[in-house]
This record gives C-alpha cells, structure tokens and sequence, in this order.
C-alpha cells in the first residue's frame, strides 16, 4: 500500500512540474496523453488497485481519484493560460492603428434615368404640375379607345403592342391612358399633371428603341390655354434641363389625341449637330411629341370643350439622358455594367 502511495504523491509532483513547463497547446496535449490519457502512467497505476489488500483497496482508490481530480483541474487552468497568452501574442501581431484612415467605401450611384425622371419631375414641380400614376396593364378602352382610336383605327399601327392572355388587357404602349385617369379625377376644374412610368412595345432593339422604355406624360387643361403656353412650357423645361441656349425645333406631326400635333427635338449634344449614329446624321433628336388634346378626348375625360383647352405631351427620359450624358447607345442603360454608372460624372 505504501509503494502505491509513494507512487501516486511521485507521479503528481512529476506531472505538476512537467505542466507548468508546458507553453503551447502540443505540448499540453502531449502532457495530457502521457499523464491522464487512457493509457497514461496514472491509468497503469490505478490498475493495481486490483493486487493491493482488499482493506486497503477503498482508501487506494481515494487518494487515485484525489490525484486525478488534481490534475484534471491543474490541466483546464493550464490550458486556459496558454490559450489566453496564445490570444494575446497573436492580437498583439495583428494590432491594428486605429488612428490611420478607414479603407474608402464605394457608394451605390442612382441610375441615370432615374436621375432623368427625378429631374423632370423636379422641373415641372416647379411650373405647378402634380405627379400622377397609372397602371402598367391597360385596356383597349383607355389604351386606345378613350385616345381616339377606335377599333380598326389605322393610328393603332403606330404603337406595336403586346398582348396578354387575358382579353382585352394589353401592356400600355405610352402613359398617354393616364390623361383620361387624370382628367376624370379632377374634372371640371383646372388640371397640371404629369404622368411617369414604364411603356412596352414590340420593337427592334436598337442604339435608339427599346422595347421597354420609360415615358413622362403631361397634360394641362383650363380656361385660355393655348399653342403658345405649350410652347413657352418646353422652351423653359430644354433651358432647365439642358442649360441654357440649347436649340428645339418644333415639327409638324400627328397623334390621334392632339390636334394640332407636333413633335419636339433638341440639338444633338453628342455630335454638336454634325450628325452621327444616335441622331441618324441628322443633327437632331426628338425628345418628345405634343399637341392640343383633342376635343373628343376633353369630353370623354370629363371636360366640356367649348369651356377650356388643353396641351399634352409625351417625352422620353432615356432620349434626354442620352443627350444629357453622351451616352451613344440606349441599350448600354439596361446591360447592368456598372462601369456606365462609374464613367458618368454627375
């Protein structure tokens, strides 16, 4: 019983020593396998239990326990230190100089139609006009009928239109339709009221059209409105967006809702009027179409036209940011390269 008392108090001082020697996790793991591990010296010993007296056998085992218990808890202390000093060393290392300069952070940019909308918007806010929504999906009725094209009108070739799977729904083919929404919503008084949003036609993709692209409709309806108030409307939105001195051209056109019916462009800032591929040589490039509403459709938005008159007009956001921006192709806004966000200056 002795020689096993002797041994255990021996095997705790050595294994005590051999711990506090231990400076990394290696060598405490190596210490752990040699001391406490299922084959380790305090297993042999506590295997002899079995030979010794079968008085002593209870107080052998005692004092076996008590050793273990000791270097168990001497082994998580151990174990702990090392961890924390290992933390320490490699924080120390790592140390960060909290007073350099952060690493800078890109920031997202708008998108230059949305900049274009928000401008017109803004633009127009200012000349009195309200903003006003409408729905994407449309009917035949407001889409062409309350617009005065009837079924079989030859005008409706001029918008190539998609159709759903749900009859007479169609994907508006401008935001015109929302002239009878508004006009029916404040109808007989006095009305400034632009329309923006998304249009859809079946058309070629080309440097200029896409088949889906953005509109801003607008409409003003009152007393004494006239061709020349039209007129003066665009003269001051091509100076505010476009700076001063740029030169519009007002061209005789046709729209099924306006009479008379023109169409507006702005000299070319890309080609400065030399021409080139987005102004087809010409020089010019339309920004929008514009007219007198026409009587029919004052009365089937709620208007008596023997009272007030009005103008309407629909522009292209992603015309004027091409003139705005020098961007040479339309189908660069909708190819989700960021490197056009990161080339235009603002």
């Amino acid at each position: 019983m002795k020689d096993l008392l002797a041994d255990l108090d021996e095997l705790k001082q050595e294994a005590g020593g051999s711990l506090a020697a231990a400076e990394s996790r290696e060598r405490l793991q190596a210490w752990h396998g040699e001391f406490l591990g299922r084959r380790g010296r305090l297993a042999q010993l506590m295997r002899q239990l079995g030979e010794a007296p079968a008085a002593d056998r209870a107080r052998l085992g005692r004092s076996a326990n008590e050793v273990k218990r000791e270097l168990e808890e001497s082994y998580d202390a151990r174990q702990e230190a090392v961890r924390q000093r290992e933390l320490e060393t490699a924080l120390a290392a790592e140390r960060v100089d909290v007073t350099l300069p952060g690493r800078p952070v890109d920031l997202g940019r708008l998108h230059p139609i949305t900049r274009v909308l928000r401008e017109i918007d803004r633009i127009f806010g200012r000349m009195g006009f309200q903003t006003f929504d409408g729905p994407e999906l449309e009917t035949d009725e407001y889409n062409f009928e309350l617009l005065n094209m009837p079924a079989g009108h030859p005008a409706r070739d001029m918008w190539d239109t998609f159709y759903t799977t749900v009859p007479n729904l169609i994907l508006r083919t401008h935001t015109s339709p929302g002239q009878i929404y508004a006009m029916r919503s404040q109808a007989p008084g006095p009305l400034r009221v632009i329309l923006p949003g998304k249009t859809y036609r079946y058309e070629q993709v080309t440097a200029r059209s896409e088949w889906m692209f953005h509109q801003v409709e607008g409409i003003a309806v009152g007393e004494h409105i006239a061709f020349g108030d039209l007129k003066g409307v665009f003269v001051a939105f091509a100076e505010e967006m476009f700076g001063p001195g740029r030169r519009l051209r007002f061209r005789k056109s046709y729209f099924p809702f306006t009479e008379p019916s023109v169409e507006v462009d702005v000299s070319c800032i890309l080609c400065g009027g030399a021409g080139c591929l987005l102004c087809k040589q010409s020089g010019w490039l339309e920004i929008l179409g514009a007219g007198m509403v026409h009587p029919r459709v004052l009365r089937w938005g709620g208007y008596d036209p023997a009272r007030v008159s009005g103008f309407a007009f629909g522009m292209g956001p992603e015309r004027i940011a091409l003139l705005k921006y020098g961007i040479a192709d339309i189908r660069y806004f909708y190819s989700n390269d960021v490197r056009l966000l990161e080339s235009i200056r603002y």
